[in-house]
């Protein structure tokens, strides 16, 4: 159920393994974040994996990395092997906006090492940037990966969706499931029939319907991401903008990520929000953001505009499992992009998890699982308002890390409407002293007395304009 990277993946691995695989999909091929994203195709799975390091231990996590690694070769293989016409090109970077971020590409490179990655990976910094990588002063590093790239994300998808057909498998559009009955054998239920089906296998991601399938619905977030594409700009200044045309994503949590296509047009996204709604004019919203990063641009020509929703779970990495009353339906979702808001192409590697859960084939997919299904998001009532909660909290606290003001997750804070008024809330646990200002929570002290534009109230307000967090 579902016609994605996800859903179109996993009928082509089950059909290559025997399986007859029917596909529904409620609308076209490609209709959601599948074909609608920057055409990013990123190393990576999952976010900050160290953090689960106590619970899937050193083996784990670096099994999980190599994961992320894997799934990117995945694409261009098929790619390659299929002759897929979909503008693949080589080349990314991670951009630094801060000496923080610098130091994160300082680790990240030693990692990538560490775990063997084949392709080349450096990092730049100053003049180097704009040589090598964008021509912007608002950028102090960047870390180039030869090994990812980008390229044109429904033309990939609808080359799969061929290949797909050309192993038996039987694609049905505007067939929207609208019951899902369970049992021995599971039943689909849309307007124009039904199907009945051994196993089962939910790849709607950010756009599945929480009515549907409750449980599944109340563990990912849909979170809208939004793009632009330019007119058509001359070579010479594509290659000044982007020397040797590499993708690009920053690292801050709302990102901005672009890319020249391979007709000479500007994407360029960004613009997370979590609200439920999109932006009256994704081209005036995004168009302050390109300024910032290309100054020579004042006037670029917007000709596109569009938008989507991706799926994002608590902790940030990929789920992958089976329904606890229905062990013969199985699940993929909550990729949340590589970074934050970014779409990525990994849908493809999640679905070779998913063929060798089914199959089965390996071990590996047991620490995808562990790794992916330890948090609950629901306790009854509105699941996702609950979740909704959690990943603002979430998004608070790497925020604050990433501008070294200690915090703690089991703190809270709100803002009220004024510069100098925010409302704190705190958990058992957590100590809120009015006539100091400050909440403690063990160590972490959080100072809520300064209020200049450098110190941490402004900086939190900033935050939460940033994350469109709308808070009460």
């Amino acid at each position: 159920m579902g016609g994605g990277f996800t859903g179109i993946n996993t009928a082509i691995e089950l059909a290559q393994e025997g399986y007859q695989v029917t596909l529904l999909e409620a609308h076209r091929l490609g209709w959601g974040a599948s074909g609608r994203n920057g055409g990013e195709l990123i190393r990576g799975i999952g976010h900050h994996l160290d953090q689960f390091q106590p619970s899937l231990g050193d083996e784990g996590v670096k099994r999980l990395k190599q994961l992320g690694l894997e799934a990117v070769d995945l694409v261009k293989k098929r790619i390659q092997a299929h002759q897929i016409p979909c503008d693949l090109h080589l080349g990314y970077a991670d951009l630094a906006t801060c000496s923080r971020h610098i130091e994160d590409l300082e680790t990240e490179q030693q990692e990538m090492a560490d775990l063997g990655y084949p392709r080349a990976i450096r990092l730049v910094r100053g003049a180097e940037v704009r040589e090598q990588v964008v021509d912007s002063a608002f950028y102090p590093a960047a870390l180039i990966d030869e090994g990812s790239g980008h390229l044109h994300p429904l033309n990939l998808l609808l080359g799969e969706a061929d290949l797909a057909e050309q192993l038996g498998v039987t694609l049905f559009e505007q067939s929207q499931v609208l019951r899902i009955e369970k049992g021995d054998k599971p039943k689909l239920f849309t307007a124009q029939g039904q199907l009945e089906c051994d196993l089962l296998v939910i790849a709607a991601n950010g756009y599945l319907d929480a009515e549907l399938e409750p449980w599944l619905g109340s563990r990912i977030l849909p979170a809208g991401s939004y793009l632009i594409a330019s007119s058509p700009l001359p070579e010479a200044l594509c290659q000044q903008l982007m020397p040797g045309r590499k993708a690009v994503a920053d690292m801050r949590t709302a990102l901005d990520y672009y890319r020249i296509s391979a007709d000479h047009r500007l994407i360029f996204g960004g613009l997370c929000t979590y609200s439920g709604r999109d932006p009256k004019d994704i081209a005036a919203a995004l168009r302050p953001h390109i300024r910032q990063v290309f100054p020579q641009l004042q006037d670029l020509t917007i000709e596109y505009q569009w938008g989507g929703m991706l799926g994002i779970g608590a902790n940030r990495l990929p789920q992958i499992g089976r329904l606890p009353d229905a062990p013969n339906i199985y699940y993929a979702q909550a990729y949340a992009g590589h970074q934050f808001g970014n779409f990525t192409m990994l849908g493809d590697g999640r679905a070779i998890l998913l063929g060798e859960q089914i199959t089965p084939t390996g071990e590996r997919y047991d620490i995808q699982l562990k790794g992916s299904g330890r948090t609950p998001y629901s306790r009854g009532g509105d699941g996702r308002a609950h979740f909704a909660a959690m990943l603002r909290e979430y998004l608070m606290s790497e925020a604050l890390h990433y501008l070294k003001i200690p915090t703690s997750r089991s703190l809270a804070v709100v803002w009220t409407g004024e510069p100098d008024v925010i409302e704190t809330r705190t958990r058992p646990g957590a100590v809120f002293d009015k006539s100091r200002k400050k909440v403690t929570y063990g160590w972490a002290p959080l100072n809520m007395q300064e209020t200049s534009k450098e110190e941490p109230i402004s900086k939190i307000y900033w935050i939460m304009r940033l994350l469109d967090i709308s808070l009460i």
